[in-house]
């Protein structure tokens, strides 16, 4: 049995439809009776269960299990933070599946995740990986940069900018590098895992075989689009500002200021890292906008 948190997510969603495709037994973990309904009638087996809450856990897995970790989120929002999803969610999971002794346990991380970066962020994601690494469990980690496909949130926001504004702004010079990967080409490396778990006990960067900077991206899609328009570069000191003002007024801004000093930083690894550890080249960007933007 597989078994997948972050089951109603983009990644995870993406992940389950594809296990269950292909005759895989797998059980998701809900938060709500209604996304229990949901996903049982898409037959899917359902636990109800929050990582953050570790009584709910209890029993919920088995030893023949193989744990598919995906929980994860990019901002913080009251007591939804950083330290209580990645850190504290991850601790409680893992004592649940050493508590069960399952086989397998896969946790998704971040390309550049440092427990003395200044990113919440990032901090907390390696914060994540250690506890995993210590449990005793066996276990594989990927570090994947920007994962596109269907419902990807940053492609979705870049998409809604392109049709609304007559132009593109870029925060900053738009110089940072960027190394997407689709979402069908992860999946490739997961199944690789799934089906030779004792093979990937190691942590491993996924990334496309391309660094692009954020500008390259945005005119890349806003081409694939059919709506190329002209560029124009906001001063990002004027960017920090605007979010600054806005985060006192909005309980979600679009943006958040942690967001924005990672768009100002490299988010890259070895291009050919996926060819290296899971044998095959994933396609690149532009190839990957044609094939789910368009269809």
């Amino acid at each position: 049995m597989i078994f997948v948190s972050g089951a109603t997510g983009f990644v995870g969603g993406n992940l389950a439809e594809a296990l269950l495709s292909k005759g895989h037994k797998v059980k998701c973990l809900v938060r709500s009776a209604e996304a229990e309904k949901t996903w049982r009638s898409r037959g899917f087996e359902v636990v109800r269960g929050d990582i953050t809450m570790p009584e709910t856990l209890k029993d919920v897995l088995r030893p023949d299990d193989l744990v598919i970790h995906l929980v994860g989120i990019i901002e913080e929002r009251g007591k939804v933070t950083f330290k209580s999803i990645h850190v504290e969610g991850t601790a409680n999971l893992v004592e649940e599946a050493k508590r069960a002794g399952v086989k397998h346990f896969f946790y998704q991380s971040a390309l550049g995740a440092d427990k003395n970066s200044w990113s919440g962020y990032l901090r907390t994601k390696a914060e994540a990986e250690e506890i995993v690494k210590q449990s005793g469990l066996r276990y594989t980690i990927f570090r994947p940069s920007l994962i596109i496909g269907p419902w990807d949130g940053f492609t979705r926001r870049l998409m809604e900018m392109i049709k609304l504004s007559p132009i593109l702004p870029i925060p900053g010079e738009g110089r940072s590098r960027f190394q997407p990967v689709y979402i069908k080409d992860w999946m490739r490396c997961m199944s690789t895992v799934i089906d030779s778990p004792e093979k990937y006990l190691s942590t491993y960067d996924i990334g496309g075989p391309e660094h692009l900077t954020y500008m390259e991206m945005v005119e890349i899609l806003s081409e694939v689009m059919g709506r190329k328009k002209p560029v124009f570069k906001i001063p990002m000191g004027l960017m920090k500002l605007s979010v600054s003002l806005l985060s006192k007024v909005l309980s979600a801004p679009p943006v958040t200021s942690d967001q924005l000093r990672l768009i100002e930083m490299d988010n890259i690894s070895d291009p050919e890292t996926v060819e290296k550890n899971f044998g095959f080249k994933p396609v690149r960007y532009k190839d990957a906008l044609k094939d789910f933007i368009r269809r």
